[in-house]
């Protein structure tokens, strides 16, 4: 195992948000004489995996090329609950027939990015199909109601009046009980999944066991500017997606995304990310060709530099046959703090009279951004944004928003 303070140093900060002990799981990782059992679980809730997913994959990868084993949790339990974190609504609940299928299409693209050989994958249902009554009630009385609606998510809907299902509160329990289950050292999650990996901690303090280290990455924000990327949310990118699908929905991001996703999803070292970011903060480079660089890395370490020239040539092809509006008039266009959605954008550009029209417009697939056709009308903008504007194909307009 690879032991080298240089080596762990950088699994500890690169694209990471935060470890809670960051001296013990150092520590750690330099006197280990044993492989550390890296936990991450995932619900099987839809049936891909998308760039945001990549993050934490990839820093599970890290622990592996250091000589670890990841220990994948397959959620087929708590993906019939749902998980809260981040939601205001309760998930619907799935059945396990569904959550089967999935499992097996993350399986399939979890292996693209983490070592199966080093991999141990174990199903929930290893240890919850033969839990009864009692034991779940001997889960719930380790846990206080009061710790519970602690949790950022509970708070926010119990301030707004909104229900909370009693099932959401035993999810992070169950979670919890998985860290017990397979005697995870470590587990890591995305900032949102804080709480549970905080109580996985208090579970296996109460059943005997050293309590597991945590490592959270930071979110990957999806293209509507705003959420992190989720597929529920239809604003994601998938790792299989085709290639010039890839491409072209990575040259819709608005201008402001493009930082966060250089530092979360490229293979670009420090130095080149910080002089990417320096370029577009200075103006050095235009936004679209800073974008097209972008997009070329997302699908070339996905699909292969080959395919990435190809979605690359055509999306360039497209716009020289007029898919976007290069020479059309432009517009200043004033947004505000807050930004301005899609609807509102159209109708500033000139392009529709009501934002009833622009969204009638969206609704029927006739609006292209950038060349690409965009249907979400609630896909925001910011100050600094500048994009080519096409609704059906006459109506076209460059716009460039200010503050």
């Amino acid at each position: 195992m690879d032991h080298s303070a240089e080596a762990v140093d950088r699994l500890l900060t690169r694209r990471v948000a935060q470890v809670v002990e960051r001296d013990a799981l150092r520590q750690m990782l330099l006197t280990s004489n044993r492989p550390l059992r890296i936990k991450l679980g995932f619900d099987p809730t839809s049936p891909d995996l998308h760039l945001g997913h990549g993050v934490v994959l990839e820093r599970l990868r890290s622990f592996q090329d250091l000589g670890h084993l990841a220990v994948l949790v397959v959620g087929d339990t708590t993906a019939q609950l749902g998980d809260p974190s981040e939601r205001n609504i309760t998930r619907p609940m799935l059945t396990p027939d569904q959550v089967r299928a999935n499992a097996q299409t993350y399986l399939d693209q979890f292996f693209r990015v983490v070592d199966e050989q080093r991999t141990e994958v174990r199903w929930q249902s290893e240890w919850f199909g033969a839990f009864g009554l009692g034991d779940v009630v001997r889960l719930m009385s380790r846990f206080t109601v009061a710790r519970m609606i602690e949790r950022d998510t509970f708070a926010v809907r119990l301030a707004a009046g909104a229900p909370i299902a009693m099932h959401e509160t035993l999810y992070p329990l169950l979670q919890a009980y998985d860290s017990v289950a397979v005697e995870a050292d470590v587990e890591l999650g995305g900032t949102d999944q804080t709480f549970n990996l905080l109580v996985g901690r208090d579970i296996q303090r109460d059943a005997g066991q050293s309590p597991q280290q945590i490592l959270t990455c930071a979110l990957l924000v999806g293209l509507d500017g705003e959420k992190k990327m989720s597929k529920s949310l239809g604003n994601a990118i998938g790792l299989t997606d085709p290639p010039y699908e890839q491409y072209a929905r990575a040259m819709s991001i608005s201008d402001q995304l493009m930082t966060n996703w250089a530092e979360l999803v490229t293979r670009w070292g420090e130095a080149e990310i910080a002089g990417f970011t320096a370029e577009l903060a200075n103006g050095s480079v235009h936004p679209k060709v800073a974008k097209q660089r972008l997009a070329t890395e997302i699908v070339s370490r996905w699909h292969g530099d080959a395919a990435a020239s190809v979605a690359a040539a055509r999306w360039d092809e497209e716009v020289s046959a007029g898919e976007t509006a290069a020479d059309a008039p432009e517009h200043t266009i004033a947004t505000g703090s807050s930004g301005m959605d899609l609807l509102d954008l159209l109708v500033g550009a000139g392009l529709a009279r009501s934002r009833g029209e622009a969204r009638r417009a969206v609704g029927q697939g006739g609006v292209r951004l950038d060349g690409v056709v965009i249907g979400d009308e609630r896909q925001r903008f910011q100050a600094g944004d500048q994009h080519e504007l096409r609704v059906g194909k006459r109506s076209a307009a460059r716009v460039i928003l200010t503050g």
